[in-house]
């Protein structure tokens, strides 16, 4: 069976399976992969600035339709990329998305993402890191960042824009104030962190959600030998086992039976092969459940090196990271709670309460946000 396509709110698709390209530099391992991939029925490709390939790729897939005899075209391509931290003014997006294009020898992207809703010091570096060993904040808000990128798609260099590692909030933030939807969400989705509640809103507000490290990460540079693998869990090798399948094309089938997008990073063209034989098996709702029993939850990217600032997404570490915020006595009997959330009109803004293990978190609506 072939890769069939996720539809869009704007009307458009992304075909739901696609290669991450993360970390790859070497040129001729990099084209030999595109090049595997596209062999292998994928046409969905997954890019970014901040990784320093995109001239590889675009080679790769601008090589593969001449090789092709006509039977390719660039619109039978995804190309996804993302507008790096240091890019978040509106001159800056403009940029990015120039510079991304140009490498990549193409006339415009598919999907065109901010990486991060985190601003970065500009014109320092793409890592500028202060005397604490921590990245440099601009004063970039993200909304004045996503506005940039709505003129990308007015312009046609971009068809579609979304969001990576946008949080809750900060995306409700968008909705708020958007007048082109974001098209999706790109963030960590595994079965070590399942990331239900991110992924459960984000479906409700029909924004696709495109899950990066679905094998998590096994590659990643400060990969400790204390990491769980979830590969190597053995709920995903009995039901590997069960199904004649590797632990890979299980988990991956068990995101798309959850209607998460998947892009696996590999360069090696027979793992590239079998990721994509996931389309011809269906795992049983007890199948499914089975990952429900997978106890511990584990983030693999954290980014902890800007966790001082001020939109990073990540609520458990600012919770860590500020003080206490002194709160008004709750009335139990003023509130609403519908398991999850709590709300009530104890300040001058609006505050919900998100009760979720093992911290309490506290977002104060209205700009700038607060997360306690």
């Amino acid at each position: 069976m072939s890769i069939y396509n996720a539809k869009f709110s704007n009307g458009l698709e992304i075909p739901v399976l696609g290669l991450g390209t993360y970390k790859e530099e070497n040129e001729e391992v990099l084209i030999k992969a595109i090049k595997s991939a596209i062999q292998s029925g994928y046409r969905h490709f997954d890019c970014a600035h901040i990784y320093f390939n995109e001239q590889h790729i675009g080679k790769a897939i601008r090589e593969s339709i001449a090789e092709s005899n006509g039977s390719l075209k660039r619109e039978d391509f995804f190309i996804t990329s993302k507008c790096w931290n240091t890019f978040h003014s509106t001159q800056k997006v403009h940029l990015c998305l120039d510079q991304i294009i140009e490498r990549l020898g193409l006339e415009y992207l598919d999907l065109y993402l901010i990486h991060w809703p985190m601003g970065f010091k500009e014109d320092a570096g793409d890592y500028p890191m202060g005397e604490d060993g921590k990245m440099i904040a601009s004063d970039v808000h993200y909304l004045d960042t996503y506005k940039a990128m709505e003129e990308c798609v007015r312009n046609g260099k971009a068809k579609s824009i979304g969001l990576s590692n946008f949080n809750i909030q900060q995306i409700q933030d968008v909705l708020n104030n958007c007048t082109i939807r974001p098209v999706c969400n790109q963030f960590e989705v595994n079965p070590l962190f399942r990331n239900e509640e991110l992924v459960q809103f984000c479906q409700k507000n029909d924004i696709v959600v495109v899950a990066y490290a679905p094998l998590g990460a096994p590659d990643r540079a400060w990969l400790k030998s204390e990491d769980p693998v979830p590969l190597q869990h053995p709920i995903v090798l009995n039901l590997a086992k069960k199904h004649n399948k590797s632990p890979a094309q299980i988990i991956l089938r068990w995101l798309l039976q959850r209607n998460i997008v998947v892009i696996p990073k590999s360069v090696n063209p027979g793992r590239i092969e079998e990721n994509s034989k996931i389309f011809d098996f269906t795992l049983s709702d007890e199948d499914a459940a089975e990952f429900n029993n997978f106890k511990d939850q584990f983030r693999f990217y954290k980014f902890e090196v800007s966790d001082n600032h001020p939109f990073y997404p990540i609520p458990a570490h600012n919770i860590e990271k500020l003080a206490p915020v002194s709160l008004p006595k709750i009335d139990l009997a003023e509130f609403t709670s519908d398991g999850s959330f709590a709300w009530f009109w104890g300040l001058p803004k609006l505050v919900c309460l998100e009760f979720s293990k093992p911290n309490l978190v506290c977002q104060i609506f209205g700009k700038p946000k607060l997360v306690c």
